[in-house]
Order: structure tokens, then C-alpha cells, then sequence
């Protein structure tokens, strides 16, 4: 599918650098650029794929998406009332409290009354896969259990842009199946979403554009097999 500017944009970027302090020597820092020159717009009903190699400032793009971070530099527009979930295996939780209290504090982030959380949680529990753990606090759980709960509440709670990042390679074959069935449902309902993953295949099925970062800066968009072309073009030439 190509870029429709009759769409409505949901999020657009321009321009956008996030520097991190790190530590230069003893009692002295400097910057360093996770992301230097960043834009790109999204519209609504638009499926995503970012790439580009590990420590190329993807997963910065998406907490600056998220507004977990604000930009150094730059801009960057959200369409007004519009939600964000961000799905990361780093983010989202509260480790002391249980699976089941997280799912209704993840609600509120979202905007939902716990009520209509509370209504919601056995389909969200079932999703998951991991009842026999729910009153169980999160931080026991491992890593794939807490994508999963996260995977769950997501798309449970309906946000209008859903960001994931990677989460779909993780867990079983059940689970890999029944999380890509929910996202294809979502992008088929004309949902908004950005995917951050290494997995050629994945993007290649479930995107409409693939954008490719560098070193923090947007080097290319297009569809998901010219993008991915000269990503494998540009690594053979490394």
C-alpha cells in the first residue's frame, strides 16, 4: 500500500534527536545521540515496521512515540485525544504488585475506568496464558510471561496507535500464532500500528511501509521489500 496523504495523520516526527548523558571520565559526562535526525509520519489505519540494526536508536523511537521521553530536538505531533500503547518487554508494569492489579492499573494508563477493566479481565487473563500465575506479583514473572500479559492488555484495552516493540517473536508457537491472528485483526480494522522488529517476515505480512534507521537518522521508507532489498544490499557492502 502506498502513503496516502488523504489519510489523517496520527503522529508525525521531524527532525527529531534524544541525547543520553554518559559517563566521559571521572566527574565529567557527555552526550551521546541515540537518535539525530528522525521524521517520518504515521496516518491512521497504517501498519509500520521500523528496522535497522541493534543500537540504531529503534526502541528510542518508540518511547519517544510513547512519551515515556521527550525529544532533545525537534518535533514531534500526536493527533489530539488519541491513546498510545506501547507493547516492550521493559516497560509497563509495577514488579511488587499482581499480574491482576497490573491489568487494572495498565487500564487507567489507557483512560478505562477499572470497572470496565474489571468486566474485561477474564478475556484478558485467558489471552494471556498465564492464569495459574495472575496473583502472583510481576516481578517473578519471566520475561515471555510479562509480554504476554502486556500483549494481552493491549490489545484488550483497544488504543487507537499501538507501538510493539519485538514482542511478537516471543513466547511459544501457540502464543506467536494467537498474538500475529490479533494483530492482523487489528490492522484489518483499520487500527494504527508501529512495529519495531528484526523479522523480515513478520514486517512483510503485517506492514504497509517499512521505514529504515542508521545511526539515528531515517535513511529510507518505502514498501516492505524495497526497504528490506537495500537493507540486506547495504549490510553485504559493510
Amino acid at each position: 500500500m502506498g502513503l496516502n496523504d488523504s489519510r489523517k495523520v496520527m503522529m508525525s516526527l521531524a527532525h527529531v534527536g534524544v541525547a543520553y548523558r554518559v559517563r566521559a571520565g571521572f566527574m565529567q559526562r557527555r552526550h551521546v545521540w541515540a537518535l539525530k535526525d528522525v521524521s517520518f509520519t504515521v496516518y491512521e489505519g497504517e501498519s509500520l515496521g521500523i528496522i535497522g540494526r541493534n543500537g540504531a536508536g529503534k526502541s528510542t523511537i518508540l518511547q519517544v512515540l510513547s512519551g515515556i521521553i521527550q525529544p532533545d530536538r525537534g518535533t514531534i505531533t500526536t493527533r489530539k485525544g488519541c491513546n498510545v500503547s506501547l507493547l516492550s518487554l521493559q516497560t509497563g508494569f509495577v514488579g511488587p504488585l499482581t499480574g491482576r492489579e497490573n491489568i487494572i492499573l495498565n487500564g487507567l494508563f489507557f483512560g478505562i475506568h477499572p470497572h470496565e477493566m474489571k468486566r474485561m479481565l477474564d478475556r484478558i487473563i485467558d489471552f494471556s496464558g498465564i492464569r495459574s500465575f495472575i496473583d502472583q506479583p510481576v516481578n517473578t514473572y519471566s520475561t515471555g510471561m510479562r509480554a504476554r500479559l502486556g500483549f494481552a492488555v493491549a490489545i484488550h484495552a483497544d488504543p487507537d496507535i499501538i507501538l510493539i516493540d519485538e514482542v511478537l517473536g516471543v513466547g511459544d508457537m501457540e502464543f506467536k500464532e494467537k498474538s500475529t491472528a490479533a494483530m492482523r485483526q487489528k490492522i484489518s480494522s483499520d487500527k494504527t500500528v508501529i512495529i519495531v522488529s528484526h523479522n523480515q517476515a513478520t514486517l512483510t505480512e503485517l506492514c504497509d511501509r517499512v521505514i529504515l534507521i542508521e545511526d539515528g537518522v531515517t535513511k529510507m521508507e518505502g514498501s516492505p521489500h524495497d526497504v528490506f532489498a537495500a537493507y540486506r544490499q547495504k549490510k553485504a557492502d559493510v
